[in-house]
């Protein structure tokens, strides 16, 4: 599990986690809570160059489909299949088992564009 005090954040409610080169991402615990019950979610495949800000997956619940944008850009080196099968998975555990995919980080800088914990919280 992935402490959301040790994440940084996109404004668009992703989460990434960083460990040397390698960041975990997923859908904030905040922003699952909205979109309430997720019934599917579609993954990149590995190998695919996600970009920064530009949709990298997509996120359907009870209420509605949403895009889910990548926080930092790079190639997917891993997605979670056990949220594929499981797409409640994201509900139950946002910040751990219920991550979507990992990424070579491409552009470490892109980082410093994110927020901290703190800060996300206090944008919402």
């Amino acid at each position: 599990m992935y402490k959301a005090e040790e994440c940084k954040y996109a404004k668009s409610h992703e989460w990434v986690h960083v460990d040397g080169d390698i960041a975990t991402v997923g859908i904030s615990d905040h922003a699952q809570k909205e979109i309430s019950d997720i019934v599917f979610v579609e993954l990149p495949e590995i190998g695919k160059q996600v970009e920064a800000g530009k949709q990298a997956a997509v996120v359907e619940s009870v209420k509605s489909a949403s895009d889910f944008y990548a926080p930092v850009s790079g190639e997917v080196v891993e997605v979670n299949e056990a949220v594929k099968s499981e797409p409640s998975l994201t509900n139950q555990e946002a910040h751990g088992k219920g991550f979507f995919f990992k990424i070579k980080l491409s552009k470490p800088e892109e980082l410093d564009n994110l927020l901290s914990f703190d800060d996300y919280k206090a944008s919402l």
